[in-house]
């Protein structure tokens, strides 16, 4: 009785469908029974059949993870058995299929995946826009608190409670403070006539007054301070 042979590929690629003979070349043998293993050592039977010369069978067979592969041999149940077989399955497969990355850890071929940094760009639009309306209500509420703080401290120290060099100094730096927190930093620097010019007349009475303090003058009198309030606020 003849020995049976495999007759297979060197190499099988994983995931992917393969076909290896089983046969019995000795013509005065038997046909060879048909195999009814569903597994083939690592490999999975998909389908079994029969060579078109009757003497073997066809096995499609699918490898499922990397390495080599080696097929014990097996019985046939008529006195025959196989020989063993060993197939080499590469690590390396290609991307897209549903096996990638199965087992084969750094050595799989990934697709180069470009960032879209076009998507992205118009992603980042709305994020600008939610950036700067925060910034804008930040900077507003600033602008306010600085308001709120000038004015606690003008009037603290407005009108001034003696005519020391002390209180007119203070009298006078908060009120500097409280114009530049309503007209800008310029306003530090704005004498009568600047004032005048900028429609606050009052104020530009406060600094006359202030002026004439510091020279024991009385004239012209301190400027009520809700009149200032008000050439500033409106209210």
């Amino acid at each position: 009785m003849g020995t049976p042979v495999w007759k297979a590929p060197a190499e099988l690629p994983m995931g992917s469908l393969g076909s290896l003979e089983l046969r019995d070349d000795d013509p005065g043998a038997p046909p060879l029974p048909r195999p009814g293993e569903e597994r083939l050592g690592p490999l999975a039977v998909r389908g079994v059949d029969p060579l078109k010369d009757g003497r073997g069978w066809r096995i499609t067979v699918q490898p499922l993870g990397p390495g080599l592969a080696v097929i014990r041999p097996m019985d046939l149940g008529d006195g025959r058995r196989t020989p063993e077989l060993r197939i080499t399955v590469p690590r390396t497969v290609p991307f897209g299929a549903p096996w990638v990355a199965v087992g084969g850890g750094k050595e799989d071929i990934l697709p180069f995946v470009p960032f879209p940094w076009e998507w992205a760009t118009l992603l980042l639009i709305p994020l600008a826009g939610a950036a700067w309306a925060l910034r804008r209500q930040r900077a507003r509420g600033s602008a306010k608190r600085r308001r709120r703080a000038a004015r606690r401290a003008f009037l603290h120290h407005y009108p001034p409670r003696t005519s020391g060099r002390l209180d007119l100094d203070a009298a006078h730096a908060t009120g500097r403070e409280f114009l530049a927190s309503h007209r800008g930093e310029e306003a530090l620097g704005w004498g009568a006539d600047a004032l005048r010019a900028q429609g606050l007349e009052v104020w530009a009475t406060w600094v006359l007054s202030l002026d004439a303090a510091r020279f024991a003058r009385t004239e012209p009198p301190f400027p009520p301070a809700a009149d200032l309030l008000h050439a500033l606020e409106g209210k």
